[in-house]
């Protein structure tokens, strides 16, 4: 069984590249917090430091000041797991996340009292 991987953004390496950006267009956190209009310049650090990320009309916003498109700002994090394709292989390593994703809870309690059995 294969299954797909959501994608998620990285905030820290997207943080990274809206200041990376923000730099090459000669442009200061004072200068995004003004057009922002924001009274504190704390939601640009943050976005920068991937403490948050900006929210999805604050990030067109972006775009348009940065002239780049929004998935140009954005980064995508790389799956940290690497997924179990076969029943076969999930058996050989024990693995729950498998049984969790492929079965309903009786069977993975199942499988887990006669593991910690033998």
């Amino acid at each position: 069984m294969q299954q797909t991987v959501f994608p998620v953004i990285d905030p820290v390496a997207t943080g990274e590249n809206i200041a990376r950006l923000r730099k090459a267009r000669g442009l200061t956190v004072r200068d995004l917090q003004t057009y922002f209009g924001f009274e504190e310049p704390q939601a640009i650090y943050k976005w920068q430091w991937g403490k948050s990320l900006p929210t999805v009309d604050n990030l067109y916003a972006l775009s348009v000041l940065l002239d780049v498109p929004m998935d140009e700002i954005l980064v995508s994090a790389r799956p940290k797991l690497s997924i179990i394709k076969c029943e076969q292989q999930a058996n050989a390593c024990c693995s729950v996340l498998y049984w969790a994703g492929t079965a309903g809870y009786g069977r993975i309690l199942r499988q887990l009292r006669s593991f910690f059995r033998s």
